[in-house]
């Protein structure tokens, strides 16, 4: 058997064993994708959910407030109209008196009552703010975890062209940070890079 200079025994296994390197990498960054676009889609569902929740409890505020101003107006304007009645009552006899007596007190009533549901409508509306909070918190949470997974999944494609298996690393810090915060929007885990989310806004 001659030996082909051109052609030395074992020149063909460098590139098998790259070709299967390349399968490789490519079967790990086709997994991973695949992987994290399950996770963005269940953090999407999730994150829709809030969105809404946020969206009543802000609706919640906003109509405890508009009642918390009506029911404001109308204390004033029964307490005016008790102010009134107060000063007409001490101009008056002792037998006008007696006779305005009982509409003194529907008034004093009237304006305790008033104030009374006013001051539940302002509590209730800080909770609805509370309420509110806490879901965008929850919220900022999904947002960051959707950016860093299309961040890895954009880094695991140029990884896929470029065969580049450092690449591969960088993605991967990426698709762990992306995964944290999508559990801990998930999970209500309190980890929230605050400086972060307040350049982002």
């Amino acid at each position: 058997m001659e030996i082909d200079p051109l052609n030395p025994p074992g020149s063909d296994d460098a590139p098998a064993t790259a070709d299967a390197r390349a399968r490789r990498l490519n079967t790990w960054v086709a997994v991973t994708v695949a992987l994290l676009a399950t996770f963005m889609g269940i953090c999407k569902v999730k994150d829709d959910n809030l969105v809404q929740a946020m969206q009543q409890a802000q609706a919640d505020k906003l109509d405890h407030w508009s009642f918390y101003q009506a029911r404001n107006i109308r204390q004033e304007v029964a307490q005016g109209a008790l102010d009134q009645l107060l000063a007409t009552q001490a101009s008056e006899p002792a037998a006008t008196r007696a006779a305005l007596a009982p509409v003194v007190a529907r008034y004093q009533a009237l304006v305790a009552d008033q104030k009374t549901k006013k001051d539940s409508l302002r509590v209730a509306a800080d909770v609805d703010q509370r309420t509110y909070d806490a879901l965008n918190y929850r919220d900022d949470q999904f947002d960051l975890s959707d950016a860093l997974t299309a961040l890895a999944i954009s880094l695991l494609a140029l990884t896929s062209l470029t065969q580049k298996r450092w690449l591969f690393g960088i993605a991967m810090i990426a698709t762990v940070l992306g995964v944290v915060m999508g559990l801990a929007g998930l999970a209500g885990w309190h980890i929230h890079p605050a400086a972060l989310t307040q350049m982002l806004s």
